[in-house]
C-alpha cells in the first residue's frame, strides 16, 4: 500500500502489500528506491546487492532496523544463488538496478560490464520466468519484471530535439552497449515468454549517497578539499538533471500502474551543460560553506579543463510526456531546488563520504583508455 505523499495516491496501489525484490538496493538509485518502499509504503523489501565498491550498506541505515527490510549479499551472476533467494522470498515485483554504471570505468574494464549487465540481466531473467511460470494465475498475472536503465542507449542527440520511447538505439560506449544489450534482452523475454516486463530509461541522477566518482558529488567534495574540479573538454556535454528521489517515485509508478511490455522514459526536463552543473554547485558551496580550504579565494577558482573523455557523448535529453500522460508522475524538483538539497546533504554526511571512500578510492580520474 502507498501512502498518501506528493505524486502518489493510496488506490494506485494494487494491493494492500507487495513483496518487492530489489537488485542493486546498496547502489545509488537502488537504495534510493529501498528507502522510498520503507519509508513511504508499506512493502516488505528483499534487497539483493553484490557490494561491489559502490554499494554500500551505509546507504541504507536510515532503513535497516525496518521489520520489511531484509539483505542477501549475491551477485545477479551467481544462478542458484539469486534462484534461491527469489524462490524463498517470492516476489511480486522484481526492480533490476544491478549494474556497473560508470561510463569511464568500462572504458578501462568493459568485461565487467558485459558480466553483470549482460549475463546476469539474463540469468535474473531465467530465474524470474521460472519462478513466474509457478505461480497460481491470480499471482502471475499481477506479477511484474522491472529493468531500469539509462537514455545513453539511444546515442547522441543534435542540438535540438529529445529522446522518445521510439528512439533507435546508438549506444556509443561499452557501459551503454551493455545496457543496450541488456534492454533487447529483456524485452525478447517478453515478446518470446511473455513474462511481464517493464522498462524505463532515465536521465542523469544526482542526488544524496551517490558515490563520488561521478560528476556531482565528486565536484562537491573537492571543492571542499580545495582539490582541482575536472571538467571533460570544453563543458558544454549537455545533460538531462533527474532528482534521484523523483525517480523512484517514478520507478513504483510504472512497476504498479504501468503497462506490461512497454518501455517508459523517466526524465527531470532540467537541460545542462557539465560547465553549468559545476558552477552552480561552486556558488552554492560559497553560500553554504564559505570557510574555504587556506589560500582558496572561491571555488570557481578550481575549476580545470582536462582532456575529453574518448567517445564524449555531446547531447542528451529526455522526453518524459508517456509517463506524465499516462501515469501521472512528474518531477517535484527543478535543478536549483535539487542540486541545493544535494549540496547541503553532502556538507552534513561527512562521514558516510569517509565510509565509503575507505577502499583506497582517492577520486582519481579513470577512462583515458589509451593513456
Amino acid at each position: 500500500m502507498i501512502r498518501d505523499i506528493k505524486g502518489i495516491r493510496r488506490d494506485q496501489a494494487r494491493e494492500l502489500m507487495k513483496k518487492v525484490l530489489v537488485t542493486g538496493g546498496a547502489g545509488f538509485i537502488g537504495s534510493a528506491l529501498v528507502r522510498f518502499l520503507i519509508e513511504a509504503t508499506d512493502d516488505v523489501v528483499l534487497n539483493v546487492d553484490k557490494l561491489t565498491y559502490a554499494g554500500h550498506q551505509a546507504s541504507l541505515l536510515p532503513v535497516a532496523s525496518s521489520e520489511r527490510y531484509s539483505f542477501a549479499q549475491l551477485d545477479i551472476g551467481d544462478y542458484q544463488g539469486i534462484r534461491d533467494a527469489v524462490a524463498g522470498f517470492e516476489p511480486d515485483i522484481i526492480f533490476n538496478l544491478a549494474a556497473e554504471s560508470h561510463v569511464d570505468r568500462s572504458i578501462d574494464g568493459p568485461g565487467e560490464f558485459i558480466k553483470t549487465n549482460v549475463v546476469g540481466t539474463y540469468n535474473l531473467l531465467e530465474v524470474a520466468r521460472e519462478y513466474w511460470a509457478g505461480l497460481p494465475p491470480e499471482r502471475a498475472k499481477s506479477f511484474r519484471f522491472h529493468h531500469i536503465s539509462t537514455d545513453e542507449v539511444y546515442g547522441e542527440l543534435g542540438s535540438t530535439g529529445f529522446f522518445t520511447e521510439q528512439t533507435p538505439y546508438s549506444p556509443r560506449s561499452p557501459y551503454s552497449a551493455s545496457k543496450a544489450s541488456s534492454d533487447h534482452i529483456v524485452r525478447a523475454w517478453f515478446h518470446t515468454y511473455g513474462l511481464p516486463i517493464l522498462v524505463t530509461n532515465c536521465s542523469n541522477n544526482y542526488g544524496p549517497y551517490h558515490f563520488p566518482e561521478k560528476l556531482v558529488p565528486l565536484i562537491i567534495l573537492n571543492a571542499l578539499a580545495g582539490k582541482s574540479l575536472p571538467i571533460y573538454g570544453d563543458g558544454q556535454q549537455i545533460r538531462d538533471w533527474l532528482f534521484v528521489e523523483d525517480h523512484v517515485r517514478a520507478l513504483y509508478q510504472v512497476a504498479c500502474r504501468g503497462a506490461v511490455g512497454e518501455t517508459y522514459n523517466i526524465g527531470g526536463n532540467n537541460e545542462k551543460t557539465n560547465l553549468q552543473v559545476v558552477e552552480a554547485i561552486c556558488l552554492l558551496l560559497e553560500e553554504l560553506a564559505p570557510e574555504k580550504p587556506e589560500g582558496l579565494n572561491q571555488y570557481l577558482d578550481l575549476i580545470t579543463f582536462v582532456k575529453d573523455r574518448p567517445g564524449h557523448d555531446q547531447r542528451y535529453a529526455i522526453d518524459a510526456s508517456k509517463v506524465a500522460k499516462e501515469l501521472n508522475w512528474r518531477p517535484a524538483e527543478t535543478f536549483e531546488t535539487g542540486i541545493r538539497k544535494t549540496v547541503q546533504w553532502y556538507l552534513s554526511h561527512s562521514s558516510w563520504c569517509d565510509e565509503v571512500q575507505r577502499d583506497n578510492y582517492q577520486r582519481s580520474r579513470l577512462g583515458l583508455a589509451s593513456d
